[in-house]
């Protein structure tokens, strides 16, 4: 017998593995970077 789909947690557990991977390559693109003189988490100042 074949099982009943439960697409609701199906879709969660794809964004959840989808969100962590961004989250990694975030982290890996802020870290190779370290020479960087800009803060790639700092705001942008408006004065000027």
């Amino acid at each position: 017998m074949a099982r009943k789909p439960n697409y609701n947690f199906e879709r969660m557990e794809r964004d959840r593995q989808k969100a962590i991977k961004a989250a990694e390559k975030a982290a890996a693109k802020r870290t190779a970077t370290p020479n960087s003189d800009v803060d790639p988490d700092a705001k942008p100042s408006d004065s000027q």
